[in-house]
């Protein structure tokens, strides 16, 4: 039997988020080490005014998945395997050894910088749920044009799926989604057009951002969110991290490949639940749980229960 740690991309950040990790000498760890990287204090970016930066909400979730995998493999809880969502990917690759922690953060911050300088405002992600994906895509070709660019950005589910784009654009694919049987077509807390082309010169300019950058062979098995399988080679990883925001997410793929793999027990990393709805169906028998709202003892005995 295997773990398979879980980390969210934006949306699932919260103001306070970094304030309610565990008391614990691996969270100021996590801490000291980002603000000599950033050279800045971390704990100012989770206020709600510094979250409506792209910046500060793509570090909070770095650290705060990176200080929570860190504090259960203090006290003996390691994953057999890691997979995130979007920006969950970094420190996925952290947890699984494959890039040191003060490279990540510095990575994650020019990310941030390039997806918010190239959108700085009038685009963004909406959640499209009840309809599957031909019928988004139908949606989707209706609208999409270039004065008006829409895209189907993450297939999260059979019938839970989000588009990015110009905000007219998303709120007509909206509004014709739920004329189409949605049940729902809402904006999430993410101010790029994430997982689509919109973004191609960007992941370029990311992958500059690499150059000089070591990479090593994951010491925990690393499953790509947009490729829905199992990287080993330290180059593939860093194409996956490099162009990850410019590609579309497969995150009921990534699931059931972990799940094909050995995976009984997937835990979501901070902040929020988000990838445990997601992730439960395809782990029916096994179990999906978020750390947040458990008990870290809880959460340790049951991953010690799974490795036996």
């Amino acid at each position: 039997m295997s773990v398979l740690y879980t980390f969210p991309g934006q949306g699932a950040q919260k103001a306070g988020m970094l304030h309610a990790l565990p008391a614990h000498a691996e969270t100021a760890r996590t801490l000291a080490e980002t603000a000599a990287a950033l050279g800045s204090d971390p704990l100012a970016l989770d206020t709600p005014a510094a979250l409506a930066s792209t910046v500060a909400t793509q570090l909070c979730l770095l650290v705060a998945g990176v200080a929570m995998a860190r504090v259960l493999a203090a006290q003996g809880g390691v994953p057999d395997m890691v997979a995130g969502l979007s920006i969950g990917a970094y420190p996925a690759a952290v947890a699984a050894g494959v890039i040191a922690y003060p490279d990540a953060v510095r990575l994650v911050a020019r990310r941030a910088q390039l997806m918010e300088q190239g959108y700085p405002h009038g685009y963004g992600m909406w959640a499209i749920s009840g309809i599957d994906q031909g019928q988004l895509e139908s949606v989707i070709a209706r609208v999409h044009a270039p004065a008006t660019p829409v895209y189907l950005a993450n297939l999260n589910a059979p019938r839970q799926q989000v588009i990015a784009g110009l905000d007219e654009a998303l709120r007509q694919a909206g509004a014709l989604a739920l004329a189409a049987g949605a049940t729902r077509a809402e904006r999430l807390a993410v101010s790029v057009p994430s997982h689509c082309a919109l973004l191609a010169g960007q992941a370029e300019a990311m992958r500059a951002a690499f150059d000089g950058v070591a990479l090593s062979r994951p010491r925990a098995v690393y499953l790509s969110g947009s490729r829905a399988r199992a990287l080993f080679d330290p180059a593939e990883i860093r194409d996956d991290l490099a162009g990850n925001m410019a590609r579309q997410v497969h995150w009921h793929d990534t699931a059931r490949h972990a799940w094909e793999r050995g995976a009984r027990v997937a835990l979501e990393m901070p902040s929020g639940a988000v990838l445990t709805s997601l992730t439960a169906p395809v782990f029916e028998g096994g179990l999906a749980l978020s750390c947040e709202g458990n008990r870290i003892d809880t959460v340790l005995a049951l991953l010690a229960r799974e490795h036996g």
